[in-house]
């Protein structure tokens, strides 16, 4: 049959262990998985509760420069290098995103891994997999739904239709929905007002589940989602309308984290799912949590470049889940940074060293920005067979004039055997070079110097600008009871601006500031810069034009 060459051939030739199997290699009995199938399976934390009681493991995120469209390979990487330390003889697991449906039918693809550094079963992970997207837009719609019932009726707590911010979602790129009408037919269809629907992964609700702790906390975080405004600005939440209590049944079961594999049989978690271009970026904090409990070891991602992914899971998820990351990589490769030098996408497996020299200001911004963590970095070249050694001894030797270690790794080629350089650097980085972790800004910095804070010291910008209607809602949100919230920035990722076609370290920019969205539930407020969508749109030639299914019943173009 010949050697695989797609992602999907390498992984229906993968000999996958069951998952009672997979489960048993972190402890965890036959008793706490709840099966979907032979390979995959919810993990009941109830069962759960003895083993959850130990100290954590060490924590490790993978981020990456910022992106090109070629993908710089962030979750082949994570998916390698857990494999690695496996291999090392270490316990370890990862844990990273559920894949949207968006970006699988859009341009991106997919979000399993990719070579022979994948988590399967691929097909079902970025596809419907275990139902929690599907959930999570359920529970979303539904507090949708309520809130026009509630007008429709008789409007007791006097919602203003003008000021409801509550939108409808859904897992698919659709720029068509971005602004809708509805309510339209008559009195017996609703009040007509304006609307909108964004991708389910932008949803609060998606936030909520991925930083809840449990699902006494997952409901009291829903209560408060803020729904709208009455005509004088008095906040209706989700809980005054009764509706966090049935969203929540909707999530029940999905709150439990996926437990699945890798390629090499090596146990992974997959749970939740939120964009770090206009969410979060982090997989769930009970599925962090739970692998730090029973893994010596745990490797998790960031979506997108360090400035967007790494920043919110260090300022966002680390802040509210008292996490304590111990390490970080930042994966780069010599096309990437060729991209960022200038060099034409389409002739990027040509050596070009002035490229690659000029696309290293923006690997060596990722380094100091890391740096302002107080974690220790490790650089992870993704190699491909297209490097030549003068391109790679360029990335060594700038990385080495900040004083961090570079790795070349063939995990897409090779597997876990692919990163073992790099895995046992890391445990020994770990071992002895304490970090010492911190945020990058205090809790009591009000919400527009966090913004300018973030913008000065991560993106390289002189300034914030906003309107004089944003900065009366920065005041606004400031003066009744948000102002220590974190910010969750919402922009291009391609970008250190807000211009996608501005490459490299830019600066002497000014991040403007569109619009912001108080998440009361997730305890952060989003704020909009610049053009970025929180409705994607399919690119002219969509993924999905060229996916079905084969006379075998099998899943073709998936990538």
């Amino acid at each position: 049959m010949g050697d695989p060459k797609s992602d999907i051939e390498i992984a229906r030739r993968a000999k996958a262990l069951t998952i009672g199997e997979i489960g048993k290699k972190l402890g965890i009995d036959e008793s706490s998985l709840v099966h979907y199938g032979h390979i995959k399976a919810k993990v009941h934390l109830e069962s759960l509760k003895e083993k959850l009681q130990g100290e954590d493991g060490k924590l490790i995120l993978v981020t990456a420069i910022s992106p090109t469209p070629l993908g710089e390979g962030k979750t082949t990487t994570t998916v390698g290098l857990g494999d690695a330390l496996n291999r090392i003889g270490k316990k370890a697991t990862i844990c990273i995103r559920e894949p949207s449906l968006g970006p699988c039918f859009g341009m991106k693809g997919g979000a399993a891994g990719g070579g022979y550094s994948q988590v399967i079963p691929m097909e079902d992970i970025n596809l419907h997999f275990t139902g929690d997207l599907h959930a999570i837009t359920a529970a979303h719609n539904l507090l949708a739904s309520m809130v026009d019932n509630a007008i429709h009726w008789d409007n007791e707590m006097q919602l203003d239709p003008r000021r409801i911010r509550w939108k409808r979602v859904l897992d698919m790129n659709d720029r068509s929905l971005r602004d809708i009408t509805i309510g339209l037919g008559g009195v017996n269809n609703g009040i007509p007002r304006e609307s909108a629907f964004d991708i389910s992964v932008a949803s609060e609700v998606m936030a909520i589940f991925c930083l809840a702790t449990d699902l006494h906390d997952l409901q009291q975080r829903l209560s408060r989602i803020i729904i709208g405004y009455t005509r004088d600005c008095k906040v209706i939440t989700a809980g005054d309308i009764n509706a966090a209590g049935a969203m929540t049944a909707l999530l029940k079961d999905a709150f439990f984290p996926n437990l699945v594999q890798t390629l090499e049989n090596n146990p992974a978690f997959i749970h939740g799912g939120p964009f770090a271009n206009i969410a979060h970026g982090c997989s769930s904090v009970v599925a962090t949590k739970t692998a730090l409990k029973l893994a010596d070891y745990v490797v998790t991602e960031a979506g997108f470049g360090a400035d967007l992914g790494a920043e919110k899971f260090f300022d966002i998820k680390c802040r509210k889940a008292h996490l304590k990351p111990s390490a970080s990589v930042l994966v780069v490769t010599t096309r990437a940074l060729k991209f960022h030098g200038g060099a034409n996408k389409n002739m990027l497996q040509l050596e070009d060293l002035d490229a690659l020299q000029k696309g290293c200001d923006n690997l060596g911004r990722h380094i100091r920005n890391l740096g302002q963590f107080g974690v220790p970095i490790v650089v992870a070249i993704n190699k491909f067979t297209s490097d030549t050694q003068a391109e790679l001894d360029i990335i060594h030797d700038y990385c080495a004039s900040f004083c961090v270690q570079t790795y070349d790794c063939t995990h897409w080629q090779h597997g876990g055997q692919g990163a073992e350089d790099l895995a046992k650097h890391l445990v020994h980085m770990i071992d002895f070079k304490q970090g010492q972790f911190r945020m990058l800004y205090d809790n009591k910095m009000t919400l527009w110097n966090k913004v300018r804070h973030i913008a000065r010291r991560i993106y390289g910008a002189d300034d914030i600008m906003a309107d004089k209607k944003v900065r009366e809602e920065f005041d606004f949100f400031q003066n009744n009871g948000f102002g220590e919230f974190p910010v969750c920035i919402a922009k291009t990722p391609y970008s250190f601006s807000t211009d996608p076609l501005l490459l490299g370290a830019p600066d002497n920019f000014m991040l403007p500031v569109r619009d912001i969205k108080l998440s009361a539930g997730a305890e952060f407020l989003v704020v909009i810069c610049g053009s970025v969508m929180t409705m994607p749109g399919l690119p002219k030639i969509p993924a999905a034009e060229k996916i079905f299914v084969n006379e075998k019943g099998q899943i073709e173009g998936l990538f």
